[in-house]
């Protein structure tokens, strides 16, 4: 099923908080900069006191807190487009994405075989609106937000999109300047012309059509008319009609309409149009990944109120589910730290009693799973970076394994559900680029169907690619990826390059990105960590990273980086670490725990000041992976993983760039400031303190390619800089 869960987590792979290109202006001296304006706070949590000297940074509609916010982000600017090798960097880029006649991406495909699609090519900077008949078709190009708003001044991007079941009609979410504040438009396919209405407060979930193709469910936040209110608070799924004006849309879901339920204000309440099984499925959602779900008949639509029956709750412990026309196939740790499937009826469901489809693996961890008109289909992973495909059969009920194109990192499954016989496959891995094959299972083999347009990248033919298992701080084996250039004398003057995330039981799965490759081009070492707190082997490899545990996340990313300098990897003060939006904390923590380890810390739209989550609007739903300060263990929790509230003064700490968008709904730009300008404050060293908030984005989505350049250089040459490589030295 599809989930809003993204759209709620402080979550992100290389989200790098964008620098917008400036004429180089003069840079201040350190000394010469203002101070951030501070009003020093002092809170009791349980008997514990905890100050919080920058508090007024909280208040972002303060003009002196404005003033110093813009006047840090105009020296950052300056700094970086400074050093040596940073324009290079940029070019190589743009060299990578001219050698592709189109990227493709955000791929829709209906019943009847239409697809639609985000086309890219060198020319473009945000995706448009594609569509074609069958993969062999005639493309044809629908929508182009950023030309359709070209006079608002503002960025628009195309953010989601939601056809019809035969593809006559689809819906476009566009949002600006990163805000993720979407608003839905209608199209009309075949005559290219939008339909009058536009609802705008869209933020969650992308709409689920009627069999009828003439309405749509979709949720919405509701109007802010009130001083300090949060916009992510009670939101509704609604039905519209295409045509109407949604001011008469019908609420369907809600707290108000389903009192019963008790969904909490945090809560996003959706609701999914299962035409292939014919029911509807409620999902009040979270960041928690054990699923809350509710379902109806589908003919219940059209009666007063809907009587939805519970079909499972958190304590039930599914992460995932699909559904044929009489079957529950569910995804679940339960019993089964590496996850296995289960079937029960889906008329009258027996969780506790479920037949198990796939059995649990010891030794891997299942991923995903999805269904076709013959056979499941599901991917398992070992150590979260060595990924295999099974398909089981419904009629002989055996399982095998399927022999890949290539060796793969990464997997990717789709298919069109139970009624059909399709199944495509995206893999891919740290040195081979995303590929998208259809799997015949009549020949048993795989058909290359990748719409982007192929590309050689020479330079990276001879990458060599180890995958290790390093003991932690508690002897625990954690999962470590190395990548490097074939022949590449690794010594103590090596630059590393250090990525990290660990929450929500989101895995880093290997990926090929030619730009963030570059540092390896240079010489350099580039590795991920595969902390706890992500998923990469299980279910309890996520919860031995969060809330009391969150400390193993840090310490995880610390004896990582003690690996990399001890085995001759890397030397000291050659060390950069980098992680973005949950993985502040990660990087942020290893900072105070360990500032004489790291040459340079990047940390983007990052998490820095969990202690006072809450008080945000996107704070209160993320308390199901770090806690709330409501509960004593949980408070100290917070506490303990604050990296705001670890700094100390008079303390060495290394060069350091914090990045924020001001107009973040995940993660609050007075979240990284704070920390900045605390860490300004304390700092000893003559290492560069940076912080940067742009006001023309927000935690990463919708960044144009320029901005996307431009932000991977910033990132790559400021780590570059201070790991000594000598292209990167600023005379």
């Amino acid at each position: 099923m599809t989930l809003p869960f993204s759209l709620l987590a402080l979550t992100s792979l290389f989200l790098l908080s964008p620098l917008l290109p400036a004429n180089a202006a003069q840079i201040i001296p350190a000394e010469r900069l203002s101070k951030a304006p501070e009003s020093a706070a002092e809170d009791e949590y349980f008997g514990i006191k905890v100050r919080d000297p920058f508090r007024s940074l909280e208040n972002l509609e303060n003009p002196q807190v404005q003033k110093w916010m813009k006047e840090q982000s105009q020296n950052t600017q300056s700094l970086l487009q400074r050093i040596p090798g940073r324009i290079e960097l940029i070019k190589k880029m743009h060299d990578f994405d001219n050698r592709k006649a189109s990227k493709v991406y955000d791929l829709s495909i209906t019943d009847n075989n239409r697809y639609f699609y985000l086309k890219e090519t060198p020319t473009d900077e945000t995706g448009k609106l594609f569509y074609r008949d069958h993969f062999t078709g005639k493309e044809s190009l629908l929508f182009d937000a950023r030309a359709f708003f070209a006079n608002t001044g503002k960025e628009y991007v195309i953010s989601g999109l939601s056809p019809s079941e035969d593809g006559s009609k689809v819906a476009i979410s566009v949002s600006a300047n990163g805000s993720e504040e979407s608003i839905i438009l209608i199209m009309d396919v075949a005559s290219k012309t939008l339909y009058p209405e536009k609802i705008d407060r869209c933020r969650f979930a992308s709409p689920s059509w009627t069999k009828e193709g003439d309405s749509f469910l979709y949720n919405r936040q509701q109007p802010l008319v009130q001083p300090n209110q949060n916009p992510q608070y009670d939101s509704k799924t609604f039905l519209h009609r295409i045509g109407r004006d949604p001011a008469s849309d019908r609420e369907i879901f809600s707290n108000a309409t389903n009192p019963e339920l008790h969904i909490r204000s945090e809560d996003i309440p959706s609701v999914d149009y299962d035409r292939k099984s014919g029911y509807l499925f409620a999902l009040v959602s979270n960041v928690d990944p054990r699923l809350t779900i509710y379902y109806a008949p589908a003919s219940m639509l059209s009666d007063k109120k809907i009587i939805w029956k519970k079909l499972f709750t958190p304590e039930d412990e599914i992460h995932d589910f699909a559904v044929n026309k009489k079957d529950l196939y569910l995804y679940t740790p339960k019993n089964a730290p590496h996850f296995k499937v289960v079937k029960t009826s889906l008329s009258n469901p027996d969780i506790l009693h479920a037949s198990t489809v796939v059995a649990e693996d010891p030794k891997a961890l299942l991923t995903s799973f999805t269904l076709t008109r013959e056979a499941l289909y599901y991917t398992q992973s070992l150590n979260g970076v060595e990924a295999k495909l099974f398909r089981y059969d419904y009629v002989t009920l055996k399982q095998k394994e399927l022999t890949l194109p290539f060796k793969a990192g990464t997997i990717g499954l789709s298919s069109k559900g139970f009624r059909f016989p399709d199944l495509w496959v995206i893999i891919a891995g740290w040195s081979n680029d995303y590929r998208r094959y259809r799997f015949d299972s009549v020949t048993n083999k795989f058909i290359k169907e990748t719409l982007s347009s192929p590309a050689e990248y020479p330079e990276y033919h001879d990458l060599v690619v180890e995958e290790l298992m390093i003991p932690s701080h508690d002897g625990v084996l954690v999962p470590l990826s190395i990548v490097y250039k074939k022949g590449m004398q690794k010594n103590s003057q090596t630059p590393a390059f250090l990525y990290g995330y660990g929450a929500y039981g989101k895995s880093i799965t290997p990926f090929f990105s030619p730009g963030m490759l570059l540092w390896s081009d240079k010489g350099g070492v580039l590795a991920f960590a595969h902390v706890r707190g992500g998923g990469e082997c299980g279910d309890t490899w996520h919860t031995e990273g969060m809330k009391t545990t969150k400390p193993n996340t840090w310490k995880d990313l610390i004896s990582c980086a003690e690996y990399l300098e001890k085995n001759g990897y890397t030397g000291p003060g050659k060390i950069a670490i980098n992680a973005a939006s949950a993985g502040g904390i990660l990087v942020g923590m290893a900072l105070t725990e360990r500032p004489d380890l790291f040459a340079a810390v990047i940390a983007q739209v990052g998490a820095m000041n969990p202690l006072r989550g809450e008080e945000s609007p996107n704070g209160p739903v993320n308390v199901p992976e770090f806690g709330t300060v409501k509960n004593r263990e949980e408070c100290k929790a917070l506490i303990a993983m604050d990296p705001y509230l670890h700094i100390r003064d008079h303390i060495a700490y290394p060069a350091t760039l914090v990045t924020t968008g001001l107009n973040d709904p995940r993660v609050i730009a007075w979240q990284p400031a704070k920390f900045a300008a605390r860490l300004q404050q304390a700092n000893s060293s003559n290492k560069p303190i940076l912080f940067f908030a742009d006001d023309k984005a927000g935690h990463g989505m919708g960044n144009s390619k320029t901005k996307e350049f431009e932000t991977l250089a910033d990132v790559l040459s400021f780590g570059l800089w201070q790991t000594g490589q000598p292209e990167f030295q600023p005379k």
